[in-house]
């Protein structure tokens, strides 16, 4: 009876790992074929094998300064995201004040509102301020949906080490930043990881905001990859190429946290 559980069980999660692979596979295997010979045949793998699309994203500066620009802004949102959201998440699993519930409730909300309702209230004033297309003005936007998603998950961490650990460190004679930095910090390090992948991950596939409050400077990959229209018709190969480059930081962060995920899942707070 085990037995037969357990190869319905492995044929299941054949099945699904095949599914949710094959638009990936599909994707690069159309990186690697011409436009001619994508719209013109069905085939499991190229017939005719090419770089020329990797070659163009290489070489144009409409498209790898797309790639640079992103990686700017998201280092950027994440670096202050994980910054400010450290201290607030102390003050949560630590303090209770008034309207502490409300306020990490309000948190929450501003996470699960649209992009979009806020698009224009930033177009203006980025507009004022003379931040339009600029790496700043996405990493800045992009905090109003990371911050509160770090703030609940670091605050879930933090929640789980004892309070005791900072009675003793002020006892000993630490100062809070030192003990912050030395002792509470390595303590969260899982936590701390799975705040910055998720920011990383929301700032690195968010389209709407990015492609709104920039033109040409600061234009991000996700923004060059819906302009692919030309004359001559979509360049699906080209686009199949942006698009397998795209998951490839990604697929680095999350092989770099990937035990701290799964310990987030045990938490709770993923």
């Amino acid at each position: 009876m085990d037995e037969r559980r357990f190869k319905k069980r492995s044929i299941f999660l054949v099945l699904y790992l095949l599914f949710a692979l094959l638009p990936i596979y599909w994707m690069v295997n159309m990186s690697f074929r011409t436009n001619e010979e994508i719209l013109s045949s069905f085939s499991l793998w190229p017939r005719e094998f090419t770089l020329a699309s990797y070659r163009t994203i290489f070489t144009d500066p409409a498209w790898y300064s797309g790639y640079i620009n992103s990686m700017i802004y998201v280092a950027i949102n994440t670096a202050i995201s994980i910054s400010v959201a450290l201290p607030a998440a102390y003050a949560f699993s630590r303090f209770s004040f008034l309207g502490d519930k409300h306020v990490f409730f309000w948190l929450l909300t501003n996470r699960m509102t649209p992009p979009a309702v806020f698009l224009l209230p930033f177009f203006q004033l980025y507009t004022t301020l003379g931040l339009m297309d600029t790496h700043l003005a996405v990493a800045l936007a992009h905090l109003l949906f990371n911050v509160p998603l770090a703030v609940w998950i670091l605050e879930g961490f933090m929640s789980g080490i004892p309070r005791e650990i900072d009675e003793t460190a002020y006892i000993d004679g630490y100062s809070f930043p030192r003990f912050f930095l030395t002792i509470f910090l390595p303590l969260i390090k899982a936590g701390v990881g799975v705040a910055a992948f998720f920011c990383f991950m929301f700032s690195w596939v968010e389209l709407l905001l990015a492609r709104t409050l920039t033109s040409v400077d600061a234009k991000p990959i996700v923004a060059t990859m819906t302009r692919t229209v030309s004359a001559s018709g979509m360049d699906w190969a080209t686009l199949a190429a942006a698009g397998t480059l795209t998951i490839v930081p990604g697929a680095i962060v999350i092989w770099f946290v990937r035990h701290y995920i799964a310990k987030g899942f045990a938490m709770g707070r993923v």
